[in-house]
């Protein structure tokens, strides 16, 4: 019997910085959404705990001594008291460092899979706590719904109702260490941000992006700074026909671009240079 589960891409619609603890890490305030890009987990039962890496992004991980998968798996063996293990496969799509969450989608993913492999019978909030060690963006990834995001990404409220709508991600094939972000914005002086005001509900996406186009995202400078191609994918992304907006997402080199259809995404992917990796369509909608 094998079990499959989509792991897909985590969004920042917008992202403020709102402060910093004392202990280093910073305060954010974030609307994520999730797709239209996934990678894919295959687990079966087996004697002891593997993964094997394909896809097109998978080499890019090859040589990491302990893969957040694996991590997940531990912690929900150990959590339920599992004494097998499971041959796990991970067919990487999505780019790695990249801004989008991968990591952290592929960690919530394989809770999900082995908790149903395993039989564990634990409910969406006891993954999430579970989750919550192992990395502040993989809570949000368990359910994979729309999110606000606030504190070091542990505190998750209820996102505003999102309106049908496109999104097309694009990365211009280069990573960007999320510390390294921070460390220039830290480094550049820039202050914090208030926390956004959002509406319970957008109409349409066109009312979503003229709200969102009075955010930002606090990160993009500094990572144009570190990553200069950045500012070539969001200049193209902002030329496209019938784009409502565009902006770099979490903390790069991945960029998002918003749409009235998710068929008004997938015909713009199609106008951007071939090196770039790209990804055009709707929301992901989990079940």
């Amino acid at each position: 019997m094998t079990e499959h589960e989509a792991a897909p891409a985590k969004v920042n619609l917008f992202l403020h910085v709102t402060g910093r603890r004392a202990d280093g890490y910073h305060l954010l305030d974030s609307l994520a959404v999730f797709g239209p890009a996934c990678d894919a987990l295959a687990a079966e039962p087996a004697p002891a705990l593997t993964l094997a890496l394909d896809g097109p992004q998978g080499a890019a991980l090859a040589g990491e001594p302990d893969n957040l998968v694996l991590r997940a798996a531990r912690a929900l063996a150990a959590r339920a008291g599992v004494a097998g293990g499971a041959a796990l496969r991970l067919t990487k799509r999505l780019p790695v460092a990249s801004g989008i969450g991968g990591g952290s989608a592929d960690a919530a993913a394989a809770l999900r899979l082995l908790n149903r492999l395993w039989g564990a019978g634990l409910d969406e909030a006891a993954l999430m706590a579970l989750a919550a060690p192992l990395g502040a963006d993989i809570p949000v990834c368990v359910p994979s719904r729309p999110a606000r995001m606030q504190g070091v990404g542990e505190r998750l409220l209820p996102a505003p109702r999102l309106p049908p709508c496109g999104l097309l991600l694009v990365n211009p094939g280069l990573p960007l260490a999320t510390p390294a972000v921070f460390r220039a914005r830290a480094a550049s002086g820039a202050g914090f941000s208030p926390e956004a005001a959002l509406p319970a509900a957008w109409a349409s996406a066109e009312a979503m992006a003229a709200d969102l186009a009075r955010l930002g995202n606090d990160l993009e400078a500094p990572a144009l700074a570190l990553c200069p191609p950045i500012g070539e994918v969001l200049a193209a992304l902002r030329a496209l026909p019938r784009v409502l907006l565009a902006r770099m997402s979490g903390s790069g080199a991945t960029c998002f671009a918003l749409f009235a259809t998710p068929a008004a995404a997938e015909a713009a992917a199609a106008l951007l240079p071939a090196a770039w990796w790209r990804a055009g369509g709707g929301l992901y909608a989990p079940g």
